[in-house]
């Protein structure tokens, strides 16, 4: 699974406004279907307070905070899995992402042309679904045509193609009905053959919805819709102005995004909470290196030990791991130095089977 968040949607629902502002990265934006034909590629630095807690206490030379990759894929229509709008090869490229983001168009601009000439999120959800559910139907297709040539090979081989049959029709009926795989329950056996088919519809969805200014604090009526949706499918809901945060993205400081957002009545941007829900899907967590030369925050998979951690800084550290040296930010941030940590017993000195917890902060000890 790549490790990165797909923006996906109908053509002029904002996804390259949000992108670019999530980047800050220009992405072509205009009033027209397909203006996105490549997809754009931005790293977007995660905003996380803890790091600059850690540096305002250790005051290092540098701080280095941990990264997410998003990308900018062409809007999708309805038709895309038989071609039309180039969406084959858009289909392609969500198939590569980790996540998906998917930006519904929650706002009114008769300016702003709409593929359908009217706004109704719950008609563009189901549009974009239905299309990434045939286009894994036509994947699995192909798939159960192979599998079943193998039933009249050897009885172990019978055995193997019978039972990925089996969930060849269960993902069958359910994307013919325009579900997505990720509705079915899989057992673990099932699960590792749905994995090899690297289906679209298996990948974790977040809805983001784009309204106007004057909707951005608490959503509106079309925002309220997407949320229903989101909930009986047991995804998560953004709200996200697009036009505001492209303007708080073209402000210099920080001091004047956060007196902006002050102004509209916002404890914080949209993009932040998208950007974290997009962490957190991709199973992304987060540990901490502190010192004087640098504060860094480093990314780890969730339910990772301390030697795969150990080799997120450099493959030696995980090749010649001996132990580590461990603490809680909350601790720190309650003791003030790595001094008094150890006076009060705080200090722990992990080995290799020690699983990393969010918010660690580490050191290595290793051997090459």
């Amino acid at each position: 699974m790549g490790l990165n968040c797909g923006i996906v949607g109908l053509p002029n629902v904002g996804k390259s406004t949000i992108f670019s502002a999530v980047t800050s990265a220009p992405a072509e934006a205009a009033n027209y279907p397909f203006c996105t034909i490549e997809p754009n590629v931005g790293i977007v630095s995660v905003p996380d307070k803890r790091l600059d807690n850690l540096s305002a206490l250790f005051k290092p030379k540098k701080t280095v905070p941990a990264i997410v990759e998003f990308v900018d894929i062409a809007g999708l229509v309805g038709g895309a899995s038989k071609g039309e709008g180039l969406g084959n090869k858009f289909l392609s490229h969500i198939r590569q992402v980790g996540v998906i983001a998917h930006v519904v168009r929650c706002f009114d601009d008769k300016d702003i042309i709409h593929v359908s000439n009217k706004v109704d999120p719950a008609s563009d959800i189901e549009t974009i679904n239905i299309e990434l559910a045939l286009s894994d139907l036509e994947t699995v297709e192909k798939r159960k045509a192979k599998t079943e040539k193998l039933l009249h090979a050897g009885k172990d081989a019978a055995k193997a193609a019978q039972a990925e049959l089996d969930v060849l029709e269960m993902l069958g009926k359910a994307l013919g009905d325009g579900k997505p795989a990720r509705s079915i329950e899989f057992n673990d056996d099932q699960l590792a053959i749905v994995k090899d088919l690297q289906l679209i519809t298996m990948k974790k969805q977040l809805y983001v919805c784009n309204v106007d200014e004057d909707s951005a604090k608490d959503g509106n009526q079309y925002s309220k819709i997407v949320e229903d949706i989101a909930a009986k499918e047991g995804s998560a809901a953004i709200i996200v102005c697009g036009k505001l945060e492209a303007e708080i993205a073209m402000l210099e400081t920080q001091e004047e995004r956060n007196e902006f957002l002050e102004m509209a009545g916002l404890e914080e941007s949209g993009l932040v909470r998208l950007i974290h829900a997009a962490y957190n899907l991709l199973g992304l967590r987060t540990f901490f290196t502190a010192g004087e030369d640098e504060c860094r925050a480093w990314t780890f998979h969730d339910g990772d030990k301390a030697p795969q951690a150990a080799g997120v800084i450099h493959t030696d550290f995980e090749k010649g791991f001996i132990k580590a040296e461990v603490y809680s930010y909350d601790d720190i941030m309650e003791l003030k130095t790595e001094q008094q940590i150890k006076l009060a017993g705080k200090l722990r000195i992990e080995g290799k089977e020690y699983v990393v917890q969010d918010g660690d902060v580490m050191h290595f000890r290793f051997n090459v």
